[in-house]
């Protein structure tokens, strides 16, 4: 009788190791492209195209040489149920209630700009956070691997802290990142597709960067989507504990 050997890799002996060195591997590159940005006086959008364009290359080598496209959810749409296509209508709620503080004049090339870096942020932060983190943390458990890939998520953005934020306006965003970041995690597990996330995290960056710029004034609409984000995070968690 022969013997078959497994291979098993280094994210399934050692998942939190491998987790942490992801989530330092992004700070890293995060903080030299802020520093470098700052360092030429670039504009908002460089320490993200810096450091994202290559990590975006990598993750698409590695998918592909690795053969984990369909093992990280890029499944096709048609493969969601149909009954569990609902569990997204509270997002779609979102992108109306952002649409709803309105939009300031912009040329054509800024819009193609825009679709351009929103599609960028929405894929690498999505394949990371919702792809390679939560599947890997997944060993550990459900609760495990949603509560810290979302933690893990918000932590990042506490660097916009240092973009001249006010406290209390980094607080929201952290939060906001957050119940975000738990409600795709949950929706990760319900259905294992991340393409409808990437397209939501697109269409949700484009709105607000196409948005008005006072976000202060329109706190009220924020907060109501944290409450959104709150009801999501319930629902989705109560239909995964009943199967």
């Amino acid at each position: 009788m022969n013997n078959v050997r497994t291979e098993v890799s280094f994210s399934q002996k050692r998942p939190v190791w491998t987790v942490v060195i992801i989530e330092l591997l992004l700070l890293l590159a995060m903080m030299a492209s802020g520093t470098y940005a700052t360092l030429n006086e670039l504009n908002y959008a460089a320490p993200v195209l810096i450091a994202f364009i290559p990590i975006a290359l990598v993750l698409v080598i590695y998918f592909t040489l690795r053969n984990k496209w369909s093992m990280l959810g890029f499944r096709p749409l048609r493969s969601i149920s149909p009954r569990h296509w609902v569990y997204y209508s509270p997002l779609a709620a979102i992108l109306l209630i952002n649409c709803l503080k309105g939009f300031r004049g912009i040329g054509v090339s800024e819009v193609l700009f825009l679709i351009f870096f929103t599609l960028l942020v929405g894929f690498v932060e999505e394949s990371i956070y919702r792809g390679l983190i939560l599947k890997t943390l997944l060993a550990k458990g459900v609760k495990t691997a949603v509560i810290t890939s979302s933690i893990l998520f918000a932590v990042t953005h506490i660097l916009n802290a240092l973009s001249g934020q006010s406290l209390a306006q980094t607080a929201l965003q952290i939060v906001y990142a957050l119940l975000m970041g738990a409600v795709l995690a949950l929706l990760m597990v319900k259905t294992n597709n991340i393409v409808p996330l990437i397209l939501f995290h697109f269409l949700h960056n484009l709105i607000q960067f196409a948005g008005n710029d006072n976000s202060s004034a329109f706190i009220g609409y924020d907060l109501l989507i944290l409450l959104v984000l709150a009801g999501q995070c319930f629902w989705i968690s109560k239909s995964l504990s009943n199967g």
